[in-house]
């Protein structure tokens, strides 16, 4: 799967298409059964299966701040992708062939409904268009699928919508997902997303502090609010040297447990940027600059200030044995 950034990127009489749209956050079930259907629906037409996405999301540009919380940022999502398309053309279905990110700027976010299909129609050389029963596109949100269906009649494409997948008589959803993450429902969103849930990143210097006090973290800077926040009983791949098949990291990287603190940190700087920390156990290498992947696996408590670090360290060292027994339940097959 080719990953192309920038619509403008994709050039000019490209070969036909069949096309996706959408922000796909989190890639969960939903997300999946659009584009499984889409690569389907490509195969049988002998086009070339295409996802478009945005960066940031619509809802960051016009938000900022106070934009819901993202379940993946774009490096995660496209592992996510990648693994769907593998999975997809495994079991027959053609897999996906490229995914572009538009970045979504005061161009984009001014430019009509009308307008952007014409530039779907230019620089993608669309046939076949699947979008969610929901998706609105142009300034003031005023195309959606009914629109996309008369452009079709008109350009000579298919416009398709799928109901979204409903579970427990809800659709699955990046809401969902996002508020189960929120309330540390870290099992039932692992339902919602088809995966279990992780985050992943460059591990950055800090402040050396939980080294100073007998707890040394690795750091990853979030540029953005986390969905997640609290205490978690995790395991982080990537870190070690030793991995097996010679892998980097991913999915076939060992797996060090660990337990993860994710927030703004207001002990030490009355609640900065978000940083993720994670401290490994039984381990006290260096991976600066190196990209590991942090799986969650239970909530254990929110995030608090402290009244001094003694107080801060003496918790740490609960919260590590809380985490060590539930990595072992985890590991006799007991589930959360």
């Amino acid at each position: 799967m080719r990953l192309v950034r920038g619509i403008h990127s994709s050039p000019r009489a490209a070969e036909p298409c069949a096309l996706a749209i959408g922000n796909f956050d989190g890639v969960h079930r939903g997300h999946q059964e659009i584009l499984r259907r889409l690569a389907a629906a490509a195969k049988r037409r002998g086009l070339a299966a295409k996802v478009l996405l945005f960066e940031p999301q619509p809802l960051e540009f016009f938000r900022g701040d106070q934009a819901p919380a993202r379940l993946y940022r774009l490096a995660d999502k496209w592992r996510a992708l990648e693994g769907l398309s593998a999975a997809v053309a495994a079991d027959g279905g053609g897999g996906l062939g490229e995914a572009t990110v538009a970045a979504f700027n005061r161009g984009l976010a001014e430019m009509s409904a009308a307008d952007f299909i014409r530039l779907l129609v230019r620089r993608f050389n669309i046939q076949y268009v699947l979008v969610g029963d929901d998706f609105r596109f142009g300034k003031g949100r005023a195309g959606d699928l009914a629109m996309l269906r008369a452009a079709g009649r008109r350009y000579g494409f298919e416009a398709h919508g799928l109901e979204a997948v409903v579970e427990s008589g809800r659709r699955v959803s990046s809401t969902w997902a996002r508020q189960l993450l929120a309330c540390g429902k870290i099992a039932a969103a692992n339902e919602l997303l088809g995966r279990p849930y992780q985050m992943s990143g460059r591990v950055c210097h800090g402040a050396k502090l939980g080294r100073a006090i007998g707890w040394p973290t690795i750091n990853i800077a979030l540029r953005r609010r986390s969905p997640l926040a609290g205490v978690y009983a995790a395991r982080v791949y990537g870190a070690a040297d030793e991995t097996k098949n010679g892998a980097a990291g991913g999915a076939h990287a060992m797996a060090m447990d660990a337990v993860a603190s994710i927030g703004t940190r207001p002990t030490i700087n009355g609640g900065g940027g978000w940083m993720l920390e994670a401290h490994l156990f039984d381990w006290a290498g260096e991976c600066y600059g190196r990209r590991v992947e942090v799986e969650f696996i239970r909530h254990l408590r929110a995030e608090e200030k402290f009244a001094s670090v003694a107080a801060m360290a003496a918790q740490i060292e609960r919260d590590a044995a809380a985490a060590r027994e539930v990595l072992r339940e985890k590991l006799r097959g007991a589930t959360y």
